[in-house]
């Protein structure tokens, strides 16, 4: 099978170069993580005019919230960027990007508190994130492996190279639903705590828990485009029981 034979049959599988339907899947979940990410951006935006009763920054806040844990040991620092706002529990940070560090919105505050939320969950060794991070290594694997071997499979008509792509890719999809549980927690945690530690209050903690919504929605999308590029891969490839 040549290149130019081997990308006609993966675009089409048995429709030569005409449509393939299972390219819908694709396009779906592309559709929703567009969706997903125009609605936290939005939201965001939203909330990053309505500022803090308390007058505290995302870096205040996040300080005070770790101190309240019994947490002295991660440093709160900022990162350029926008929305690039992370946890690196191999350097003990919560990392904030320009638009959370420095501003006292509640969608700020929100945000950093989330960030907080899993140094929690690492400080407690809280199940789930432990989970993650063990399969970090095997996602990563897993995910830089499949379309180089899928493509490979195609090329000289391999096919247990091709199901063992689609087998390397189903590792990043578990990643994804791995995930899940792990962010919605860190977001409870951080309404909770907020709440509680009187940082934001009444409807500014409704606020940032919308926001934290919307954040979780392009975790949800990224596991239902995951999800559905798995299930193309599938129908495409998965039920060859010989080498073409």
């Amino acid at each position: 099978m040549t290149f130019y034979t081997a990308i006609g049959y993966y675009g089409g599988y048995g429709y030569g170069f005409g449509l393939d339907p299972t390219i819908f899947l694709v396009l779906a979940g592309a559709l929703l993580s567009i969706w997903a990410s125009s609605r936290v951006q939005g939201t965001f935006r939203r909330y990053s005019g309505m500022r803090s009763m308390t007058g505290m920054t995302g870096a205040e806040a996040a300080k005070r919230l770790l101190q309240s844990q019994g947490i002295y040991d991660v440093t709160v620092r900022p990162v350029r960027g926008n929305l690039t706002d992370h946890y690196d529990p191999r350097s003990k940070t919560v990392n904030l990007s320009e638009s959370v560090y420095h501003a006292t919105s509640v969608a700020a505050i929100g945000v950093a508190a989330h960030e907080c939320g899993h140094a929690m969950q690492d400080h407690e060794d809280y199940g789930p994130l432990k989970i993650r991070s063990a399969f970090v290594p095997v996602a990563s694997l897993g995910s830089n492996l499949s379309w180089p071997l899928i493509l490979i499979g195609l090329l000289i008509s391999l096919t247990p190279l091709i199901q063992l792509g689609i087998w390397m890719f189903t590792l990043a999809v578990l990643f994804q639903l791995i995930t899940l549980p792990v962010e919605f927690n860190a977001s409870r945690r951080a309404v909770r705590l907020l709440d509680s530690q009187g940082i934001l209050q009444g409807q500014e903690v409704e606020a940032t828990s919308q926001v934290l919504k919307a954040a979780a929605l392009t975790y949800v999308a990224a596991a239902a485009a995951s999800i559905l590029q798995l299930l193309r891969l599938v129908i495409l490839f998965g039920g060859r029981n010989r080498d073409d």
